[in-house]
């Protein structure tokens, strides 16, 4: 072997080495960018029992008739992408519309992946039973107290069921499931309880002694180990289904709105392409969310013009947004509404900046 060929070999294996690290080697970065949008008016794909894939409608109305939809109500995410290379991280990094940041960021160095997932589908159940309550409330509907779920160990398992609303608690009424958490709240664990409910149209009652909030609380705070929401008193009900692979808090406003729609006559949207994020409380009070930038241009790739942004997340909207969407300022659900229908009507909503 010549001299002059065995410097070029010597030289390309080092290169080549480093190739093939940067294109296979992963790197502790992700990148965030724009990800799906689901219609609320729409439907979402859910796997079956038997492995089949079926088409249920987000938001399924039971106990009344549903009032039609027009146009669209999206929910907005940010796809998140892990395990880069250093090619990969590269080319988002040089994508304007992707962020580039620290794994440690997205997914904690002491949280495995499944547990962050399992966190983020917690999240999305809780904001689906807060945009029920507040879309309720918003409509002037009476509501009740309904255990929507029991702990396997909890002081009343065995004795209450998912379904059974709640009437009283040591013979007094309870109107609402902030009711029951007051009146629990002002027991100590091992007190004896008698809580009132019906089940199936019948009437029932047990009696049982609270638990300890235990170490992550007061310990002598009492417990009953349910999880308890509003439902609607005159048998009302909502089924949500969202895309399984979506999570975490965000959806909330929109699922609200979208209950609205389906439950009072007319159009919230106007008949228009209309998309949004934010938290949502019982109260219908609207809280800020991450990846707004993100989630903006999702919307304006999905031909959107109208976006619905939190109050507390307008500083950063406002940040070099897509031209030919405007951004509608929401603090409440009920503001959130009046907004939609100042848009359609053609008037001026108060926006962002």
């Amino acid at each position: 072997m010549s001299r002059r060929l065995f410097t070029v070999l010597a030289a390309l294996v080092p290169a080549v080495l480093l190739l093939v690290l940067a294109t296979s080697a992963t790197v502790p970065l992700v990148s965030m960018g724009p990800g799906p949008t689901y219609d609320t008016f729409g439907a979402a794909e859910v796997e079956t029992e038997d492995g089949e894939v079926e088409r249920v409608p987000v938001i399924d109305v039971v106990g009344r008739p549903a009032d039609e939809t027009a146009g669209a109500l999206l929910m907005t995410t940010v796809a998140v992408r892990d395990r880069l290379t250093l090619v990969d991280a590269a080319r988002f990094w040089l994508d304007p519309a992707q962020v580039v940041v620290p794994r440690d960021q997205v997914f904690p160095p002491d949280r495995s992946r499944d547990e962050v997932r399992e966190s983020n589908a917690a999240q999305m159940v809780g904001s689906e039973n807060s945009a029920e309550a507040a879309a309720y409330r918003h409509l002037g509907i009476p509501m009740q107290p309904r255990v929507e779920g029991v702990e396997p160990d909890g002081a009343v398992a065995g004795r209450l069921e998912e379904g059974d609303v709640l009437t009283s608690i040591d013979g007094e009424p309870v109107e609402d499931a902030t009711s029951v958490v007051e009146r629990v709240g002002e027991r100590r664990a091992g007190d004896e309880i008698t809580i009132g409910y019906t089940r199936d149209g019948r009437e029932g009652s047990t009696t049982t002694r609270l638990q300890s909030a235990g170490p992550d609380g007061d310990p002598e705070q009492g417990r009953l180990g349910i999880l308890v929401g509003d439902s609607p008193a005159d048998g009302t009900d909502v089924d949500i289904t969202v895309d399984p692979g979506v999570g975490g808090p965000s959806a909330g406003l929109v699922l609200a709105l979208a209950i609205v729609d389906k439950l009072s006559p007319g159009e919230t949207t106007g008949g228009a392409r209309v998309a949004g994020s934010g938290t949502i409380l019982p109260d219908g009070t609207v809280g800020s969310i991450g990846g707004i930038r993100h989630k903006i241009r999702a919307a304006h790739e999905a031909g959107v013009s109208e976006f619905l942004v939190p109050a507390a997340n307008c500083a950063e909207a406002v940040q070099d947004p897509p031209e030919g969407i405007r951004l509608i300022e929401v603090s409440t659900l009920g503001g959130a509404v009046e907004a939609l229908e100042t848009a359609a009507s053609g008037g001026r909503p108060p926006t962002c900046g």
